[in-house]
């Protein structure tokens, strides 16, 4: 019986603490998890062209906002937006020889002694048809700013009232950053010279509403009345 007595007590006295442990740090609350899950990296998928053939390489996209409000009416839910986000040059990545990665990394050609990202910030959006905009705004390059075209289609299902995708693309001359693409990465400036960049990403909407109101259109679709 005096056996059984210390065999209870041992038993009562472990549980004890591995309950006191079990408390002993704060649970999270649901914001908590919320705050430390990560967004999913975004990329922007670019190529330096002059014609005939291509540089096709990659880039992290950093501090993206997408900005709008929330409409009443059936217009074009995104024609309010602004849209900012810059290009961290140095996650640059080639699809070829890692050399050439190494060049396009090369200081001069989109690094600046700054170590600056390549930054796009909107001034105003044109609305080209049911989801398709056209975003005008100002990409600086090493520092260098000029006025830049950009355009977006929205992607949503025939019941959504919100695009859930939206696909960014554009095309700027690189000399009117005063970048000469041949001479810094092959050595030698060209007569035809390579000056195209064209680059498109997609978004995935809901990680990147500023809104919250808008993230409940993207959980509420349109009723079949509509």
């Amino acid at each position: 019986m005096m056996k059984f007595k210390f065999i209870a007590l041992a038993l009562i006295t472990g549980t004890t603490i591995m309950v006191s442990c079990g408390f002993s740090e704060k649970p999270k609350t649901q914001n908590e998890c919320t705050k430390e899950a990560s967004k999913p990296v975004q990329t922007m998928n670019l190529f330096v062209t002059h014609g005939h053939c291509s540089t096709p390489f990659t880039g992290q996209i950093e501090n993206l906002e997408l900005i709008t409000t929330v409409r009443t009416d059936q217009g074009n839910p995104l024609e309010n937006m602004k849209l900012n986000f810059e290009i961290n040059p140095n996650t640059f990545v080639t699809c070829f020889q890692k050399d050439l990665t190494e060049r396009i990394k090369k200081p001069g050609l989109f690094i600046n002694e700054k170590n600056e990202n390549i930054k796009f910030r909107s001034t105003n959006v044109y609305t080209m048809g049911l989801d398709w905009y056209q975003i005008n705004g100002v990409m600086s390059i090493k520092g260098v700013e000029n006025e830049v075209k950009l355009f977006a289609t929205g992607i949503r299902g025939p019941k959504e009232s919100l695009a859930r995708t939206l696909v960014i693309e554009g095309q700027l001359d690189l000399l009117d950053w005063g970048i000469d693409y041949d001479k810094i990465v092959n050595g030698e400036s060209n007569t035809v010279p390579t000056k195209w960049m064209h680059f498109n990403m997609q978004i995935d909407v809901k990680d990147y509403l500023a809104e919250e109101g808008l993230k409940d259109l993207l959980k509420s679709p349109l009723s079949s009345e509509h």
